[in-house]
């Protein structure tokens, strides 16, 4: 409970076409296309969201969507990575309020591929979500179900039954560990 008091949480809504990142403490909320412009020959990062678009007609330019593939969700870590990171930059709180600590990232996977998540998705949407928090201290939960109300998100405390599920949480990752 102190660790949720004064860490800012950090809820994403992610899918193919959208990525929500919201505070659920200020109402703070960021939404834009998650799309990364990259260049072809040394990957450098040009830019993200709508403003990728701006770069399409380059030829040494591609535009990739890094949470669209035709059988997962996630079809780059790294790039997901990257844009994830730009969006959470765009409200993360740097104050002395915050202690120092890691915030508290919920990824909330929107789009439910046939027959669910597998257990390699739901981690690779919690390592990208350490990284983009940018220390391994972030706790991180991963939820598939329906949206996530702001009391919910503030108390930690999830629906259960057929609303949703926790797909992965710290406790998940430390006891696949040990």
């Amino acid at each position: 409970m102190f660790y949720c008091h004064f860490a800012q949480i950090i809820y994403v809504q992610v899918s193919a076409n959208q990525l929500t990142v919201r505070d659920p403490k200020t109402g703070e909320s960021f939404t834009d296309t998650p799309e990364i412009a990259i260049t072809n020959d040394h990957p450098n990062y040009l830019s993200m969201g709508n403003d990728a678009r701006a770069h399409e007609s380059l030829v040494s330019v591609k535009i990739i969507k890094p949470f669209a593939h035709p059988r997962s969700m996630a079809s780059s870590c790294t790039l997901g990575e990257a844009v994830l990171k730009a969006f959470i930059l765009r409200i993360k709180r740097r104050s002395v309020l915050s202690l120092g600590l890691a915030p508290a990232i919920i990824m909330h996977l929107m789009d439910i591929p046939i027959g669910g998540f597998t257990e390699v998705e739901a981690r690779v949407f919690y390592e990208m979500a350490i990284s983009a928090g940018e220390t391994y201290k972030s706790k991180v939960t991963v939820w598939q179900g329906q949206n996530l109300s702001d009391q919910e998100l503030l108390s930690g405390k999830f629906p259960s039954s057929s609303f949703g599920k926790v797909l992965m949480s710290r406790r998940d990752y430390v006891d696949m560990l040990s």
